[in-house]
């Protein structure tokens, strides 16, 4: 196939990782092209906007974008640059998976299992924010939508139907939080009666979390709401390691972004020891999504391979290698492998 996707290289260790990225997936002739484009830190220095026009409008166009890390400048503008793509494309649904990879600092062994994010209202959105004059109270709204329950409930269980995954749980506050998060269990109850094939089950989002670190084997695919899914998916990142495993898709109906969502680390910025998987990870999500999951399943059976050997990999994972030649070994491993 022939396909442009949109690259936005990131600010920190994004570059570095960016580049070691593209590295292996052009090993395997993809056929993807990359327009470079520019947001966060440097964008800013480049022509002094976080998020250019040009940047939204290759977003726009390709409908496909894979993403380092960006740096929010503190102070005004942008509370978050990584929200405000996700309500510029409504990216509704973030895609977190968390797998075991041997050779890692995993907490547990055979996890496989994905949350699932609402990913444009809920608590996380903190409409309506405001603070006393006297500095003493505040306030923050809580919107919850039957149709922003309704679609990313429903790509949850559209997701299990097609990776043959058979149980998705519901996860909510709805004993307390009685008409938001009621809600949200409400509607999931009516969209799972549409898949009458995969279990349904509810779990109280305190109850989710000591299960998950008591029994993590027992989840297959969450769903959940904004704030609750902020939380659970970087608790099973920590499950498998931590953050530098972690990949991310946002998906929308027009655009989908693929991150590593980790941050941009600039404490090791500029020497070469980063840690490439997250990235690469999330590059495999976005193959995937582009009909090429044979080619992502290479990706992800070279980088078990490789840590498992320890052959070349960052320090984070037990190596003496760099983010150059992690890729190498990776590559190595992908023609080995052909």
């Amino acid at each position: 196939m022939s396909k442009t996707i949109a690259v936005i290289r990131g600010d920190g260790i994004g570059p570095e990782i960016m580049d070691a990225t593209l590295r292996v997936i052009d090993e395997l002739n993809t056929g993807l092209s990359y327009d470079f484009v520019d947001a966060g830190m440097a964008a800013q220095e480049r022509c002094g906007e976080l998020l250019p026009q040009a940047t939204m409008d290759s977003i726009a166009r390709h409908h496909v974008a894979l993403k380092g890390p960006l740096t929010t400048p503190i102070g005004g503008g942008f509370s978050s640059l990584n929200v405000e793509l996700r309500k510029r494309f409504d990216l509704y649904a973030n895609v977190r998976p968390a797998i075991t990879i041997p050779g890692t600092k995993a907490r547990y062994e055979g996890i496989d299992l994905i949350t699932v994010r609402e990913n444009t209202e809920g608590a996380y959105g903190s409409e309506g924010q405001t603070l006393s004059e006297d500095g003493d109270t505040a306030h923050s709204q809580i919107k919850v939508t039957r149709r922003g329950s309704e679609r990313i409930v429903r790509y949850a269980f559209e997701l299990a139907r097609r990776q043959g995954r058979k149980k998705v749980t519901v996860v909510h506050k709805a004993n307390i939080m009685k008409t938001t998060s009621g809600l949200f269990l409400k509607v999931a109850r009516e969209v799972a009666a549409d898949f009458p094939e995969i279990q349904c089950n509810e779990m109280i989002v305190d109850n989710t979390c000591m299960q998950l670190v008591m029994n993590p084997q027992q989840f297959d695919i969450i769903v959940t709401t904004n704030l609750f899914g902020d939380i659970i998916s970087d608790l099973c990142a920590g499950l498998v390691g931590g953050l530098g495993l972690a990949p991310g898709a946002n998906i929308g109906t027009q655009a989908a972004i693929f991150e590593a969502v980790h941050g941009s680390a600039p404490d090791i910025a500029g020497k070469g020891i980063a840690n490439p998987c997250a990235l690469l990870l999330a590059a495999c999500q976005m193959l995937g999504h582009l009909g090429m999951e044979d080619k992502a399943q290479r990706v992800r059976a070279a980088i078990r391979d490789v840590v498992a050997r320890k052959d070349r990999v960052t320090p984070d994972l037990g190596g003496s290698g760099n983010t150059a030649s992690f890729a190498d070994a990776l590559i190595d491993s992908l023609r080995a492998n052909a």
